[in-house]
């Protein structure tokens, strides 16, 4: 019962440690002008560690290679990941596991928008394929396989890695499900 304690909490400051270096990076994202997503570095925190949790702890502990030797060449994987949902620069990483990895993701996501309508109304396909894309154009060979590995696992096994990010990010929000916020929505319609 302990050593799953020891692997969670490890798990746990491993993602902190990834969102350190990713918050730095994005706080020094080149813009013109301020943006509201920078208003609220809490809200980046909650929505980008929600999303680690579902990641293996050998898939972060790859990425977290990856931000370090980012960090060591003076290279802003936030940047990139903006410039290149701009179009901007031209594509970092044409692995095939991009593709299978969009493909994945994209399916349960809309299996995601058909169970919480209501939910989801404001997600849209084609943004969150672009910016996945881009994100995982940042990531090492390495990376990219283990991240398609727990993605391929998940669907395997049935499950929804979309969902369970959500229901955890709303669960840290103070609410019970994504079915009782899913009512909630649709009762206020």
């Amino acid at each position: 019962m302990g050593e799953g304690k020891t692997n969670k909490s490890e798990k746990e400051d491993l993602i902190e440690r990834i969102l350190d270096v990713e918050l730095d990076m994005f706080v020094n994202v080149p813009t013109d002008e301020p943006t509201k997503c920078r208003e609220n570095l809490g809200a980046f925190r909650l929505v980008r560690g929600s999303g680690f949790e579902v990641w293996s702890h050998e898939a972060l502990e790859s990425y977290f290679e990856d931000l370090k030797i980012a960090v060591r060449e003076k290279r802003n994987l936030m940047t990139l990941k903006y410039a290149r949902m701009g179009n901007q620069i031209e594509c970092l990483n044409n692995n095939p596991l991009i593709g299978k990895i969009v493909e994945i993701e994209k399916e349960s996501q809309e299996q995601v928008r058909r169970k919480y309508p209501h939910l989801m109304s404001h997600d849209k396909v084609g943004t969150g394929v672009t910016y996945l894309e881009a994100e995982l154009e940042t990531y090492s060979d390495r990376t990219l396989e283990l991240y398609y590995a727990n993605v391929l696992q998940a669907k395997q096994a049935g499950r929804n890695l979309p969902e369970e990010v959500y229901s955890s990010m709303f669960k840290k929000q103070g609410f019970y499900s994504l079915k009782e916020l899913e009512k909630a929505k649709s009762d206020s319609s």
